[in-house]
């Protein structure tokens, strides 16, 4: 009879908790349980585990095997557990030295000929074992590099449970697994044309919002027919936005990890920028599903941009689904047996036509739908959600003078002054926490000292006793007023910049 310990980890959202991987050898009719709340594609490891451990050379099918997954009121998803329990059964069957796997980390999938394979979630079960004391890691070779991102951990590997085994064997005394080789970079891709705002001839007025939105991490909408450059403004958004820090890189990668998508092979700084379908469903927008609990669009553009193109198109349910978000800056998703959250903290752009058919702009001359039709499709973006949104402004088809004139400042200048800005919003917040306008309480800024005067309010207090705005409004329109002092270098809003944000409150997203 023995035992052998090992470790894992069980992924909740991004959270993840090591677990012991318990494996007890006893005298009986062989068998192999495993217990410890696992789900359907981890019940089904038994069977991966003896085919690859035979294709190793080291038979288990004549045992009695009881496996644990420890803390066992855990639930555990997926097959990222496959390795962890193959080698706590080795070393039960003292196939390898039970020392040296107890405090190592195994994180892969087993093929039936005992080939380590790439699983999701790489990234923050590396995170997960690094914050609770691991520093040694074994995962499979597709995952190395997107192991190695997490500074401070020692990242092994092996291309078949064989060689895993045979590299057990011959450690003596305190030695340990020798570290993954570096990773062969894949062949340089021919750079594509970088974006720059300097791209979008015209459009003075959205471009500024798109600053002033950059500049204190507003949520914007923009307004406009067919043609007139609402993707392209948002597009560029992340190019004037500050890079990310390396703890806000690997908090993005570790949510995009999770989805399976391809890493880089060093941290990138750059905001992601997430655009998903009109056709998504609330699942794929903001997190869910039959299975394990999967991030949505909005989890990964966290720290980033969720463009909705074709806002009014989005199913109504979908874009309710977003108001408790945005608010909150993460999404929680609750299931009988566990509760899983995802950060959301995103800069929303919403893009949409004035109408169904696109032409109902200006005069709208052109346009061909019935006034019962451009009313549904106003109203198919929700007072309470457009609420959440500070700045709205229309986006008119571009003239020729438009097209002919000399490129506007580019990306790289207005994200000298974006950051500006950012830097003023620290530097007066960072004693309460915050780093942004958008992040400021409203019951802050209106009472002292942060309250401004009523001479520079009066257009904000009669748009709120006349009802043309709400009391998020107000409060919206009043972080609004500091960041465009902020752009401007001023300590203190005036008069000027409220009614500024105040225009860009209530120009309205969808002309009815």
């Amino acid at each position: 009879m023995s035992i052998a310990v090992t470790r894992a980890v069980a992924l909740r959202g991004i959270a993840g908790h090591v677990v012991d991987v318990e494996c007890h050898i006893g005298h009986g009719l062989p068998c192999f349980e495993l217990g410890g709340l696992p789900d359907t594609a981890l019940r089904q490891a038994p069977q991966r585990v003896r085919a690859a451990a035979l294709s190793a050379g080291c038979s288990l099918n004549a045992r009695q095997l009881t496996v644990n997954l420890s803390p066992a009121a855990i639930p555990k998803h997926g097959t990222g557990f496959d390795l962890a329990i193959a080698v706590a059964a080795l070393a039960a069957a003292e196939a390898m030295p039970v020392d040296a796997v107890r405090s190592v980390v195994h994180v892969a999938e087993l093929g039936l000929d005992g080939r380590l394979r790439h699983v999701t979630g790489v990234l923050p079960a590396v995170l997960a074992a690094r914050e609770a004391g691991c520093r040694h890691v074994v995962v499979a070779p597709e995952d190395v590099v997107e192991a190695r991102l997490v500074d401070g951990v020692r990242i092994s590997t092996a291309q078949r449970l064989g060689d895993l085994v045979g590299a057990y064997r011959v450690l003596r005394g305190g030695s340990r697994l020798p570290e993954a080789d570096e990773p062969v970079s894949p062949a340089a891709r021919k750079p594509g044309r970088a974006l720059d705002l300097a791209d979008v001839s015209g459009q003075h007025e959205a471009r500024a919002a798109l600053t002033l939105a950059a500049a204190g991490g507003h949520h914007l909408m923009l307004t406009g027919p067919p043609g007139s450059g609402k993707t392209m403004l948002a597009e560029r958004l992340v190019t004037i936005l500050p890079p990310l820090t390396s703890a806000q890189a690997l908090e993005t990668l570790a949510v995009r990890s999770l989805v399976g998508a391809v890493l880089p092979g060093r941290l990138d700084l750059t905001p992601p920028f997430v655009a998903p379908h009109h056709s998504a469903s609330t699942a794929a927008l903001v997190g869910g599903g039959s299975g394990a609990v999967l991030p949505g669009a909005v989890s990964q553009a966290h720290h980033g941009v969720l463009f909705l193109d074709e806002a009014a198109e989005f199913a109504g349910s979908v874009l309710q689904a977003l108001r408790q978000p945005l608010e909150s800056g993460q999404v929680v998703v609750a299931r009988a047996r566990e509760r899983v959250t995802y950060p959301a903290r995103v800069q929303l752009v919403l893009a949409a036509n004035p109408c169904p058919c696109g032409e109902g702009y200006g005069k709208a001359l052109a346009c061909r739908c019935r006034p019962t039709e451009r009313r549904a499709y106003a109203a198919r973006l929700s007072g309470p959600l457009m609420d959440r949104v500070d700045i709205q402004v229309q986006v008119p088809k571009v003239s020729l003078a438009d097209l002919s004139e000399v490129p506007p400042d580019t990306s790289a200048e207005i994200a000298a002054r974006v950051q500006v800005a950012r830097d003023a919003q620290r530097a007066r917040w960072q004693q309460h926490g915050w780093t942004l306008n958008s992040q400021v309480p409203g019951p802050v800024l209106r009472r002292a000292p942060w309250r401004l005067p009523r001479g520079v309010t009066a257009t904000l207090d009669r748009a709120l006793e006349l009802g043309q705005i709400t009391g998020r409004g107000y409060d919206r329109v009043l972080r609004l007023a500091w960041t465009s002092a902020d752009l401007f270098g001023r300590e203190v809003p005036t008069s000027s910049d409220v009614g500024l944000a105040l225009m860009y409150r209530t120009q309205g997203a969808v002309a009815a």
